[in-house]
């Protein structure tokens, strides 16, 4: 299977219009069963979309397509694939094959599915040609857990008395293409028709049989998948396949079952809507948050903060907390719910920024607010106490990359490269050198000179040039290259894809400004870029210096603020970026404007 290892991220940008349009139409042809609808929802027309280029652990190239966060198809070899991610929302995009919850322990471990363990159903196999695309589900839920390739038609699958490989697994449920999307959990897709029938039951008896048949399989599907997330990431199986035998089948279904009792109890949703079970989530997460990871001495502390650092880590395995999904849509309307029964209280310290300024401890509802997850012999006031220790700031790594512009187009042709990508700058010299070379362009007697073709000429020389100009030097030609490329950068924070942006990276800008008669305030700017909280360098700065400390927004920004505090506090500024952040000093820009010392008398 091409996705059971860490896979590398080349680049990941947003889509193009020409590049959303063909996808659209490749989709649209590869799944001509897809409705206008659905089509429109794998590729929205104006939501954000976007396109990364991977390499799989055997070296694969791999395009991936991701909307909303989730990766939605993918494309290998000029073939487009869907994800599990996708075949939940259009489950009958594909032909399913269902096999056992034991059997789909295997798939994720690498195995392609065999026909022993494909569970028949009495309406037989789907009709299926030798490399058609299929989906793999688990008995008792619709819901795909994997694709794969056929290796033979049914026919042949059925003449072979269902012995041998039947599918080539390409992609499965908690493989590395899933956990590059929200990991969230296959949904409960009920089946259209029973896997077994009986039929000389009367129709109200086999109505009642149908429906136990579905709830107690649904029920073992949603514990077994459980029991297979849990266990997901040290590749613990529980249960062996037996042959070919059906019997040996439903035994290690039943061993799977009986090795995790534990986590067999699936919550009961009582006919809730996907609304109210995210509004019940929502409220879960912000009393854990309140109970054991804000501290008093961090009020007042930013809203956006307190969702992004302390609610989301809250949120149980398995589960995505998405305020769009729940009754009240924005956060700023779930406070002003919450503050309404006082339990905490928000104010806007500054224009458009607001902070949650004291939190109501006594509250019933977070007095009486309990949690499995949480520690069994855990102190909520110790844990309150240490609420961030176990995931320190690491600083990212930040790397300048190159867009090929329309100018240099020419020089990538025969590299196979097009305006827009993104590379490297060792890539950039490969290319260079090897067009050089592959063109004989080197000086014979001069092997530091290049000469200048045409294509070079119009690439890399300015017009009073072209007639003066007929050779360069190596360095010369590499610099004047990278020069008239369009410079981006890629950042990359431990354990998250890599971000790119257009243009270099704005340094961390520290400076002073006067404010009254000859009152001086040093202003930090550019922390978010980073990864820095705001919020949190303005906390340390006020206890470590003992002055007041502000944020408000940047002029001009949606989305960043900048903290103000009283004095000349470069010094204490720097060593805390340079020293304990360890964000190297060219991103650092102010340093020099830090008061100078006393001269001695």
């Amino acid at each position: 299977m091409m996705f059971t290892k860490p896979f590398r991220v080349k680049s990941n940008t947003a889509i193009k219009g020409s590049d959303r349009r063909k996808l659209r139409a490749d989709v649209a042809a590869t799944f001509p069963s897809l409705s206008a609808e659905q089509l429109l929802e794998l590729v929205p027309n104006k939501e954000e979309l976007n396109i990364a280029r991977i390499y799989a652990h055997k070296g694969d190239a791999v395009t991936v397509y991701i909307c909303h966060r989730k990766p939605t198809v993918f494309e290998l070899e000029k073939c487009i694939y869907p994800t599990v991610y996708t075949l939940w929302t259009c489950p009958d995009l594909l032909p399913i094959f269902t096999t056992w919850p034991a059997v789909l322990q295997k798939l994720t471990g690498g195995a392609d599915l065999m026909l022993p363990g494909v569970v028949v159903p009495s309406c037989g196999l789907p009709e299926v040609q030798q490399g058609a695309l299929c989906a793999i589900s688990v008995v008792g839920n619709r819901a795909p857990v994997a694709i794969g390739i056929a290796t033979m038609s049914s026919a042949e699958m059925i003449a072979a008395g269902m012995k041998g490989k039947g599918l080539t697994v390409l992609h499965t449920y908690l493989d590395q293409l899933w956990a590059f999307g929200d990991k969230s959990n296959p949904p409960l897709i009920a089946l259209l028709a029973p896997e077994t029938a009986e039929p000389s039951v009367s129709e109200e008896e086999e109505d009642v049989s149908v429906e136990s048949h579905i709830s107690e399989d649904c029920t073992e599907v949603d514990a077994n998948i459980e029991a297979l997330t849990i266990c997901a990431g040290s590749n613990v199986y529980s249960g062996e396949q037996k042959g070919d035998d059906e019997t040996g089948d439903t035994q290690s279904a039943t061993e799977v079952e009986a090795s995790f009792e534990e986590c067999q109890e699936v919550e009961e949703d009582d006919g809730k809507t996907p609304q109210e079970q995210m509004d019940e989530l929502l409220w879960q997460c912000f009393l854990h948050a309140l109970k054991t990871k804000v501290k008093k001495s961090e009020l007042p502390l930013l809203t956006s903060t307190f969702l992004r650092t302390h609610m989301y880590s809250c949120c149980p395995k398995g589960k995505t907390l998405d305020i769009k999904k729940s009754s009240y849509k924005k956060f700023s309307k779930f406070l002003q719910s919450v503050q309404q029964q006082n339990i905490v209280q928000v104010k806007e310290l500054s224009k458009g920024v607001e902070s949650i300024v004291d939190i109501n401890w006594t509250h019933n509802e977070i007095r009486s607010f309990t949690l499995s997850e949480l520690p069994p012999d855990g102190d909520t006031t110790e844990t309150t106490e240490t609420p961030n220790e176990e995931k320190p700031y690491h600083p990212p790594e930040i790397v300048s990359i190159y867009s090929i512009s329309a100018r240099l187009l020419p020089l990538f042709q025969d590299s196979q490269h097009k305006k827009g990508d993104i590379l490297s700058g060792s890539d950039v010299r490969n290319i260079i050198t090897n067009y050089v070379k592959s063109s004989d362009l080197v000086n014979e007697q001069n092997k530091n000179l290049v000469s200048v073709d045409p294509v070079l000429c119009d690439c890399l020389l300015n017009k009073g040039e072209q007639h003066e100009v007929t050779q360069l030097r190596w360095d010369e030609l590499f610099t004047r290259c990278l020069e008239r490329m369009q410079p981006c950068h890629q950042v990359t924070f431990p354990g998250h894809a890599p971000i790119i942006r257009k243009g270099n990276i704005e340094p961390v800008e520290i400076s002073i400004a006067q404010r009254g008669s000859n009152k001086k305030i040093t202003l930090v700017k550019n922390l978010e870029l980073y990864g820095l909280d705001p919020q949190a360098v303005a906390n340390i700065m006020q206890h470590r210096v003992q002055a007041s400390t502000t944020i408000s927004p940047v002029p001009g920004s949606k989305d960043r603020v900048l903290v103000q505090i009283q004095g000349n506090q470069v010094n204490h500024v720097g060593k805390l970026l340079l020293d304990e952040y360890r964000i190297p000093r060219k991103y650092v820009q102010g340093l020099e404007k830090a008061p100078k010392p006393a001269k001695k008398k």
